[in-house]
């Protein structure tokens, strides 16, 4: 309808026929600019975050609702150092699911927490004061010591606060946790005391990985985490038999430095060994005959003198390397022992047992009674620090591995090197130093993982993993080949093991509580770290004299692994909350992770509750460098994440993480050009498309005096085909975000998050310009508006967990056009709205067939253009659908207009008759592809290819493959397209979206100069943006050209012929005369070898063409009407230039002819006001119009 009003009355009369506009009309959004910076919005939302303490009142709204609760736990990170893209990736999934949660209904309570014990904290201290070993830490003194770990422990939490909040997380840094809060470590003590109370802690010895430089054990599922390629000593020594002193046992070990602890060498029962005479040594060795190419490189080097059974050596005694233990030799070692762990794949089949430095060397000689439980310490002779103690008398004090160079050097010197060389192969470092690990045996605090394997399998069989793969295989893999696991640490800063232990170790009392410690101790307890507890004894009850602490503190994966008790502190608080809310619904880290947090979450849960502690589980893959590498501050091979988002912003970034295989625990090779394109290619069309619905909404109340209002709960329904297609979309997308976030599968939802952005942008708005822009008639315009309005709002909706910036930024400014009825509670914050709902009586499916197989013709349709250089500004006679499938023609049948529209041409045909254009199938092989795989076949198969049919290839299209001269072809390994015969006429072809599309390439004058209007219109258009000039903005446009130069005489006649054509586009006058006053910007442009001037003045009345007509004298001879404004009247053409005028049109040219922009009128006729929708205005003919402005 005409929205120019006679007067108020009139106004408040079309308002109430209109449910969409609003009674309010004060209200009104405001402009949104050409460009935008998405840092600068994104922080200008963090800062409206903080005023409004937004984070916070949602938690307080979704509380007050009673919302059921939502568990998500958040695995503690360590503050000693700065987060990277591993952290942010991990922190961009739990703010995704946890505000998904929250907009699905939930109360979601989201506590942070920060590591603040162990190894990162102490290596730090150890560097900056430069301690080397315990008796540096107890000549300072423990409480000393710990104060200094205490004052970094949060040294880089201002930037983790920063960094998490510029990322556009919502998590609660107030409530925290932190494992050094002695409520959080009470919470530790009493899961040890339970898992004490069920048997499960034994103390033993035991090898384990151990680092030197942080003089404490590690897990295995922390050595697992730090792997560097070496080289390493690699060494073959000789072992002299007691038995036969002229024959000595081969042995190959890469640590040299455990030679001095040798006490025995193992061989494999059933192998079969040689003695051997060594051709170039002149010397008698016994090995397993099938190592002998592991020290030989031909069987002329040596002789087979003799076969038997590895059975056979048991038992053998040989002759020290050195003398350091050679005591113990009377009490069984140094002797042959068997096990069949020995193997032929490497070595010489007779293995070096250093019983203090390797697993299995432990378990075989423990077996075999060359030591005896208890005199672990009497076989290692290598202190905390990896030094040799002084009973290695040729190397006291020397680090082990430095002492390799050494020892290799004497054993020569002794004659017992039979050949030194190198190895190249993975070893395992320290996460926290990055030096070298070795193995040590060690006494330790045990927990009985292997008696819990069975439930652990059935535990693990509850949760849901994300991508499955992980669970069913590497995690499952892991818990059945599960250890005990180690959880003292020969530390200082951590939670002390609470165990008092009388000197003969028989008496054990475990403490679970501060309580209890206080009972036992008569002292008030107030910190539970060593220098405020390891001083307390407790009496003993069996007259033992006072218990002590044992020294040791707990593996700080035990403290993070208790943190879902510890954070409530439970069970001395929070007991019904925790019991309520356990399992967690959701936790996310790193698939490193695996035999990490979330190993030591499920073994601590099953001990103590036989539960899993987690339902549902993402795991992440691993960020690299672009090159592959790790990430590496010393390389810097990686760009800072601050500076990433500050240039392309957290929400591209965010999108860039999570649209990636990184969701799929794969790796992501990070590259800022990747953030770069997400922000150009979909954060920037979103906003445009958001930037459009804004200026149109203004321009509906500027010139049409509409006021929209927005209300869900009101729709006005459209019969537009494209209205009813988005619509649909929107839904059948709503519908997929919720089945697929209910599964949190991140990597199918994200994908179709960023699809129908591009349906959105490049589909919709593009096609519904016209109607958008009023250009059409009110009542389209407004149909339009509603339909892109709602979509909006249901994608900020859908998309605000995914990027919560953009979304608050374009909220901030719709919701001024959202029913405030509507939105109670919910205006100051997209974050506070809940998700959009599914109506399954908005879904089309027959609609959205239909719009695919027209883009699918578009599309088609372009690439044809791109491939012939012909730009769409020129149209073109024909396009052809040729498909078997009738449903598929009468789809595209269907939406002929826009297909017709938007490739430019005349018009389209469909045809299920492929011969009828005489089109068929041609096929290159992919040199790629088939090159490498037929090697030197390719050349007659490529041939052959070359000479398939259009029969032959349809038939290889249908089964994906064919046997050509031997070889199996598949359908993608050639390049297959289509041809036209020349003589049937100017078409070419493609096929793509399984449709096959032809396209008339023949041109004539009409359309060349069509296509030259179309140009103009395309400068004129960068003029007004040059100018910054928008939509609502009224010109007029003058041009000058030299009409006699034979290069302008086309453009020329162009715009003579097109000057209605050019006008439309333009929405402005369009005139050949000198430019008037008001000049807005003026340019020479050359199109096509046609040069002319085009200048943009602010509006002037139009003096000719169009409908507006004025005589000097008499009457025209066609219909007419006049127009009276102000005592002021002109004649109106009814069919000006033999186009039928609309009423729409009519308004814009009596607001140009009166200069009424931005003013409200109404025309009126016989006293009533002209409807827009009104196309028909022949009943004006020789009537009077009068113009009123309100």
């Amino acid at each position: 309808m005409i929205t120019s009003r006679r007067s108020i009355p009139l106004i408040t009369q079309i308002v109430q026929q209109t449910p969409f506009l609003c009674h309010n009309l004060t209200r009104m959004v405001s402009q949104v600019p050409d460009s935008v910076s998405f840092p600068k919005e994104e922080e200008k939302v963090i800062e409206l975050w903080k005023k409004n303490d937004t984070f916070k009142k949602s938690l307080e709204q979704s509380k007050a609702a009673k919302r059921p609760a939502y568990t998500f736990y958040d695995g503690p990170p360590f503050a000693t150092g700065l987060p990277h893209y591993g952290h942010l990736l991990a922190g961009s999934v739990k703010d995704i699911v946890t505000r998904y949660a929250h907009q699905n209904g939930y109360h979601v309570e989201r506590r942070f927490g920060w590591d603040c014990h162990g190894l990162p904290v102490e290596h730090e201290i150890d560097k900056k004061l430069g301690i080397t070993g315990p008796a540096d830490v107890h000549a300072m003194g423990i409480d000393k010591y710990n104060a200094e770990c205490r004052s970094i422990v949060m040294r880089y939490a201002s930037e983790w606060e920063h960094s998490v909040q510029r990322l556009g997380r919502w998590i609660d840094f107030e409530n925290d946790y932190k494992t050094l809060y002695p409520e959080f470590m009470e919470s530790v003590w009493w899961v040890w005391s339970q898992m004490f109370a069920k048997g499960l802690v034994y103390k033993g010895f035991k090898v384990m990985p151990y680092s030197t430089a942080c003089n404490t054990p590690l897990s295995n599922f922390e050595v697992n985490q730090n792997y560097h390629d070496v080289t390493d000593p690699a060494v073959f020594v000789s072992f002299p038999i007691d038995q036969d002193p002229g024959v000595s046992f081969v042995a190959w070990t890469t640590t040299p430095w455990t030679l001095p602890s040798n006490l025995a060498l193992c061989a494999n029962p059933d192998e079969i060994y040689v003695k051997i005479l060594d051709k170039v040594r002149d010397q008698k060795f016994i090995l397993m005959e099938a190592r002998l190419c592991g020290l030989y490189k031909t069987e002329d080097d040596y002789t087979i003198l003799e076969k038997f059974a590895g059975n056979t050596l048991a038992g053998k005694t040989y002759t020290p390397l050195f003398p350091y233990m050679e005591h113990m030799k009377a009490n069984g070692a140094f002797k042959v022992c068997l096990d069949k762990y020995v193997t032929k794949d490497a070595g010489t089949g007779m293995v070096h047992q250093a019983p203090a430095f390797g697993e299995d060397d432990y378990r075989v000689c423990l077996a075999n009674g060359v030591f005896k439980k208890g005199q672990e310490p009497d076989i290692c002779p290598v202190d905390p620090t990896g030094k040799f103690l002084s009973i290695v008398t040729d190397f006291d004090g020397m680090y082990v591995k430095d002492a390799d160079k050494h020892i290799i050097k004497k054993l020569k010197e002794e004659g017992r090197m039979v050949h030194a060389g190198t190895i190249n192969h993975s070893y395992p470092y320290c996460w926290r130093s990055d030096t070298p690990l070795i193995y040590r045996v060690i006494p330790s605090w045990f927990i009985k993982v292997t008696a819990l394997r069975e439930k652990l399998l059935a535990n693990n069989d509850k949760c849901y993993w994300v991508p499955e793969f992980v669970k069913e295989k590497r995690f499952k893999n892991w818990l059945a080949d599960c250890r005990d696991w180690s959880v003292s640490r020969n530390r200082y800063w951590g939670t002390p093991i609470p165990l008092w232990v009388s000197d003969d170790g028989e008496e054990i009392v475990c403490v679970g509580s501060i309580k209890e410690l206080e009972d036992l101790t008569g002292e008030k307890i107030t910190d539970l770290h060593r220098e405020s507890i390891d001083h307390l004894t407790i009496p003993s009850k069996c007259g033992k004299g006072v218990l002590k602490r044992v020294p040791e503190v707990f593996d700080c994966w035990f403290e993070s692994g208790s943190m879902p008790y510890a954070q409530q502190h439970y069970p001395f608080e929070n007991v019904s909350q925790f019991d309520s809310k356990f399992p967690a619904e959701f936790i996310a880290e790193g698939v490193d992770q695996t035999r990490g947090w979330f190993y030591t979450l499920l073994v601590l849960a099953t001990a103590l509750f036989d539960k899993p502690p987690y339902k549902n589980l993402i795991v992440t893959g691993l960020v690299l460098a672009s090159d592959g590498k790790k990430m590496s501050k010393r390389l810097k091979n990686y760009p800072d994440p601050t500076t990433v988002m500050d240039k392309y912003g957290a929400d591209s970034l965010r999108l860039y993480l999570i649209d990636s295989p990184v969701v799929r625990a794969d790796t992501l090779r990070f590259k800022e050009e990747g953030v770069k394109d997400v922000l150009k290619d979909v954060l920037l069309p979103w906003f445009n498309a958001y930037r459009f619905l804004i200026q149109n909404i203004i321009r509906l109340d500027k010139e049409d005096g509409v006021k929209y209002v927005y209300n869900e709960n009101s729709p006005v329904l459209s019969n537009n085909v494209m209205d009813k297609w988005i619509l649909s979309y929107t839904h059948t997308l709503i519908d997929f975000v919720k089945v697929e976030m209910a599964a949190y599968r991140l990597y199918t939802v994200v994908p179709r998050l960023l699809q129908f952005i591009e349906n959105l942008t490049n589909w919709y708005v593009r096609l519904n310009r016209a109607r958008l822009r009023g250009e059409v008639d009110l009542e389209e315009c407004q149909a339009s508006v509603q339909t892109l309005f709602s979509v909006m709002f249901n994608m900020i909706r859908l998309m605000a967990p995914f990027t919560p910036f953009i979304t608050e930024m374009m909220y901030q400014n719709l919701h001024k056009s959202i029913d405030k009825n509507m939105i109670k509670g919910a205006s100051d914050s997209i974050h506070y709205m809940m998700l959009p709902k599914y109506d399954p009586k908005m879904v089309d499916k027959d609609i959205e067939r239909r719009v695919s197989v027209m883009q699918a013709v578009i599309e088609t349709g372009r690439v044809l253009r791109d491939r012939n250089t012909l730009p769409i500004k020129y149209p073109l006679k024909e396009v052809v659908l040729v498909d078997a499938d009738p449903t598929t023609l009468a789809d595209a049948q269907a939406l002929e207009s826009y297909i017709v529209s938007e490739l430019n041409v005349k018009k389209l045909t469909v045809s299920s008759d492929k011969k009828k254009y005489d089109v068929k199938l041609t096929a290159k092989p992919n040199h790629m592809i088939l090159g490498k795989r037929l090697k030197k076949d390719f050349k007659p198969v490529s041939a052959a290819i070359a000479k398939l049919t259009d029969a032959q290839l349809t038939e290889m299209k249908e089964s994906g493959k064919r046997e050509i001269l031997g070889h199996t072809i598949g359908f993608d390994e050639m390049h297959v397209g289509y041809e036209v015969n020349s003589e049937s006429g100017s078409y070419a072809a493609a096929s793509m979206h399984n449709v096959l599309v032809l396209l008339d390439l023949s041109t004539d004058q009409e359309m060349m100069d069509e296509g030259l209007a179309r140009e103009v219109i395309n400068r004129i258009q960068k003029l007004r943006k040059s100018a910054k000039l928008v939509p609502t903005d009224k010109i007029s446009i003058f041009y000058a050209i030299d009409s006699k130069k034979k290069d302008n005489e086309d453009m020329s006649r162009a715009m003579r012929n097109y000057q209605d054509f050019i006008e439309t586009g333009v929405k402005s006058p369009f005139l050949g005369e000198p430019a008037q006053e008001n000049v807005i910007i003026s340019e020479e442009v050359e199109v096509k070898g046609s040069r002319f001037q085009l200048t943009l003045c602010g509006d002037v009345k139009k003096s000719s063409s169009g409908p507006v007509v004025q005589w000097p004298q008499g009457r025209p001879s066609g219909k007419y009407f006049t127009v009276n404004y102000n005592d002021s009247s002109r004649e109106i053409l009814l069919q000006p230039n033999g186009n039928q005028l609309s009423a729409i049109r009519l308004e814009r040219e009596v607001k140009a002819m009166y200069g009424l922009f931005g003013r409200t009128v109404i025309l009126s006729f016989n006293g009533s006001a002209v409807k827009c929708t009104t196309r028909d205005l022949t009943f004006l003919d020789g009537g009077i119009v009068t113009v009123i402005t309100a």
